[in-house]
Protein backbone atom coordinates (compact mmCIF):
# COMPACT_ATOMS: atom_id res chain seq x y z
CA UNK A 1 0.00 0.00 0.00
CA UNK A 2 1.48 3.36 -1.09
CA UNK A 3 1.77 6.34 1.37
CA UNK A 4 -0.88 8.17 -0.13
CA UNK A 5 -3.47 5.52 0.35
CA UNK A 6 -2.48 5.06 4.13
CA UNK A 7 -3.18 8.22 4.33
CA UNK A 8 -5.88 8.50 2.87
CA UNK A 9 -7.19 5.43 5.24
CA UNK A 10 -5.96 6.76 8.19
CA UNK A 11 -8.30 10.07 7.92
CA UNK A 12 -11.34 8.46 6.99
CA UNK A 13 -11.13 6.10 9.86
CA UNK A 14 -10.42 9.36 12.13
CA UNK A 15 -13.11 10.81 11.03
CA UNK A 16 -15.35 7.49 11.51
CA UNK A 17 -14.07 7.73 15.09
CA UNK A 18 -15.31 11.31 15.46
CA UNK A 19 -18.68 10.71 14.03
CA UNK A 20 -19.06 8.14 16.20
CA UNK A 21 -18.32 10.16 19.45
CA UNK A 22 -20.17 13.07 18.06
CA UNK A 23 -23.65 11.15 17.36
CA UNK A 24 -25.42 10.49 20.53
CA UNK A 25 -26.56 6.79 20.09
CA UNK A 26 -22.93 5.32 19.54
CA UNK A 27 -21.53 7.98 22.31
CA UNK A 28 -24.36 5.76 24.61
CA UNK A 29 -22.90 2.52 23.52
CA UNK A 30 -19.40 3.59 24.16
CA UNK A 31 -20.57 4.87 27.24
CA UNK A 32 -21.80 1.47 27.93
CA UNK A 33 -18.68 -0.50 26.79
CA UNK A 34 -16.95 1.89 29.15
CA UNK A 35 -19.12 0.82 32.23
CA UNK A 36 -18.83 -2.75 31.38
CA UNK A 37 -15.11 -2.71 31.41
CA UNK A 38 -15.54 -1.52 34.88
CA UNK A 39 -14.93 2.24 34.93
CA UNK A 40 -17.80 4.01 36.40
CA UNK A 41 -18.60 2.06 39.70
CA UNK A 42 -21.21 3.40 41.79
CA UNK A 43 -19.79 4.90 45.08
CA UNK A 44 -21.58 2.35 47.68
CA UNK A 45 -20.56 4.28 50.88
CA UNK A 46 -23.02 7.01 53.40
CA UNK A 47 -22.68 10.24 52.63
CA UNK A 48 -19.96 11.80 54.61
CA UNK A 49 -22.25 13.32 57.36
CA UNK A 50 -23.79 11.66 59.75
CA UNK A 51 -27.18 10.35 57.47
CA UNK A 52 -29.91 10.94 59.34
CA UNK A 53 -33.87 10.83 58.14
CA UNK A 54 -35.29 13.92 56.54
CA UNK A 55 -37.18 16.20 58.48
CA UNK A 56 -41.09 15.13 58.88
CA UNK A 57 -42.33 18.34 57.09
CA UNK A 58 -39.65 17.84 54.43
CA UNK A 59 -40.43 14.49 54.23
CA UNK A 60 -44.08 14.60 53.95
CA UNK A 61 -43.75 17.32 50.92
CA UNK A 62 -41.68 14.96 48.76
CA UNK A 63 -43.88 13.37 46.13
CA UNK A 64 -43.57 11.55 42.52
CA UNK A 65 -46.23 10.81 40.15
CA UNK A 66 -44.89 7.44 38.62
CA UNK A 67 -46.47 6.42 34.77
CA UNK A 68 -49.94 5.55 35.91
CA UNK A 69 -50.46 8.86 37.09
CA UNK A 70 -50.75 7.87 40.86
CA UNK A 71 -49.06 10.12 43.27
CA UNK A 72 -46.26 8.26 45.34
CA UNK A 73 -45.04 10.31 48.68
CA UNK A 74 -41.90 9.11 49.92
CA UNK A 75 -43.16 8.77 53.20
CA UNK A 76 -45.49 6.04 52.48
CA UNK A 77 -42.37 4.16 51.71
CA UNK A 78 -40.96 3.52 55.12
CA UNK A 79 -40.28 -0.04 55.69
CA UNK A 80 -38.89 -0.27 52.13
CA UNK A 81 -35.56 0.17 50.20
CA UNK A 82 -35.44 3.04 47.58
CA UNK A 83 -33.48 2.96 44.56
CA UNK A 84 -34.40 6.82 43.02
CA UNK A 85 -31.94 7.85 39.75
CA UNK A 86 -32.87 11.23 38.57
CA UNK A 87 -32.28 11.42 34.76
CA UNK A 88 -33.66 13.58 31.81
CA UNK A 89 -34.40 11.92 28.18
CA UNK A 90 -31.50 14.61 26.71
CA UNK A 91 -28.78 13.28 29.05
CA UNK A 92 -26.68 10.89 27.33
CA UNK A 93 -24.85 9.74 30.32
CA UNK A 94 -28.43 9.39 32.05
CA UNK A 95 -29.45 7.44 29.01
CA UNK A 96 -26.00 5.12 28.86
CA UNK A 97 -26.61 3.93 32.55
CA UNK A 98 -30.07 3.32 32.03
CA UNK A 99 -29.90 -0.32 31.00
CA UNK A 100 -27.70 -1.56 33.96
CA UNK A 101 -30.88 -0.09 36.20
CA UNK A 102 -33.32 -1.92 34.51
CA UNK A 103 -30.77 -4.96 35.38
CA UNK A 104 -30.87 -4.56 38.79
CA UNK A 105 -34.63 -3.33 38.74
CA UNK A 106 -35.11 -7.31 36.93
CA UNK A 107 -33.45 -8.91 39.97
CA UNK A 108 -35.68 -6.88 42.42
CA UNK A 109 -38.73 -5.84 40.90
CA UNK A 110 -40.53 -8.86 42.53
CA UNK A 111 -39.42 -7.87 46.23
CA UNK A 112 -42.02 -5.54 48.15
CA UNK A 113 -39.42 -4.60 50.21
CA UNK A 114 -37.70 -2.46 47.50
CA UNK A 115 -39.27 0.57 45.65
CA UNK A 116 -37.66 1.53 42.33
CA UNK A 117 -38.29 5.50 41.31
CA UNK A 118 -36.73 6.50 38.14
CA UNK A 119 -37.28 10.02 37.52
CA UNK A 120 -37.46 12.02 34.91
CA UNK A 121 -36.79 15.04 35.98
CA UNK A 122 -38.16 17.56 33.68
CA UNK A 123 -41.58 15.67 33.14
CA UNK A 124 -41.18 14.67 29.52
CA UNK A 125 -43.55 11.67 29.81
CA UNK A 126 -43.89 11.12 25.69
CA UNK A 127 -40.04 11.79 25.55
CA UNK A 128 -39.18 9.11 28.46
CA UNK A 129 -42.13 6.94 27.21
CA UNK A 130 -40.61 6.62 23.68
CA UNK A 131 -37.11 6.36 25.10
CA UNK A 132 -38.33 2.99 27.28
CA UNK A 133 -40.26 1.75 24.44
CA UNK A 134 -37.10 2.39 22.02
CA UNK A 135 -34.73 1.16 24.51
CA UNK A 136 -36.94 -1.59 25.52
CA UNK A 137 -36.42 -1.00 29.17
CA UNK A 138 -38.90 -2.30 31.88
CA UNK A 139 -38.26 0.04 34.18
CA UNK A 140 -41.20 2.29 35.74
CA UNK A 141 -40.13 5.95 34.95
CA UNK A 142 -41.30 8.80 37.75
CA UNK A 143 -41.88 12.62 37.54
CA UNK A 144 -41.55 15.24 40.42
CA UNK A 145 -44.30 16.28 42.08
CA UNK A 146 -42.49 18.45 44.49
CA UNK A 147 -39.42 19.78 45.30
CA UNK A 148 -36.49 17.20 45.75
CA UNK A 149 -34.38 18.11 48.38
CA UNK A 150 -30.97 19.01 47.76
CA UNK A 151 -29.43 16.14 49.45
CA UNK A 152 -30.46 13.96 46.91
CA UNK A 153 -30.09 16.22 43.98
CA UNK A 154 -27.66 19.14 43.68
CA UNK A 155 -26.50 20.23 40.62
CA UNK A 156 -25.66 16.53 37.78
CA UNK A 157 -27.49 14.26 36.26
CA UNK A 158 -27.62 11.30 36.70
CA UNK A 159 -27.53 11.58 39.92
CA UNK A 160 -29.04 7.89 42.14
CA UNK A 161 -29.89 7.68 46.07
CA UNK A 162 -30.44 5.11 47.90
CA UNK A 163 -32.79 5.31 51.03
CA UNK A 164 -32.63 2.91 53.47
CA UNK A 165 -35.73 0.91 55.55
CA UNK A 166 -35.85 4.23 57.69
CA UNK A 167 -35.68 6.67 54.87
CA UNK A 168 -32.09 7.46 55.93
CA UNK A 169 -29.67 8.25 52.72
CA UNK A 170 -27.78 5.17 52.54
CA UNK A 171 -25.70 6.53 49.48
CA UNK A 172 -25.91 8.79 46.85
CA UNK A 173 -24.04 9.00 43.76
CA UNK A 174 -23.53 11.71 41.11
CA UNK A 175 -22.77 10.85 37.74
CA UNK A 176 -23.35 7.69 35.32
CA UNK A 177 -22.63 4.38 36.97
CA UNK A 178 -22.83 0.88 36.27
CA UNK A 179 -25.50 -0.64 38.75
CA UNK A 180 -25.80 -3.87 37.04
CA UNK A 181 -23.00 -5.11 39.05
CA UNK A 182 -23.14 -7.22 42.10
CA UNK A 183 -21.54 -5.35 44.78
CA UNK A 184 -24.77 -3.21 44.01
CA UNK A 185 -27.41 -5.81 44.15
CA UNK A 186 -25.29 -7.28 47.52
CA UNK A 187 -25.76 -3.36 48.84
CA UNK A 188 -29.27 -3.10 48.51
CA UNK A 189 -29.86 -6.79 49.89
CA UNK A 190 -28.15 -5.76 53.19
CA UNK A 191 -30.15 -2.91 53.29
CA UNK A 192 -33.14 -5.27 53.29
CA UNK A 193 -31.74 -7.49 55.47
CA UNK A 194 -31.53 -4.80 58.19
Amino acid sequence: MNPKTKKIIGNVVFALLIALLIWPTSRSYFHQLLMKIGFFKPKLEAPQQVAKPLSAGIEKAVSFVNQLGEEVPVSDLKGKVVFINFWATWCGPCRAEMPSINVLYDKFKDNPKVVFLIVEIEGDKEKAAAFVKNEKLTLPISYPNSDIPREWLSESIPSTVILDKDGNLATRHEGMADYSTPDVATFIQNLINK
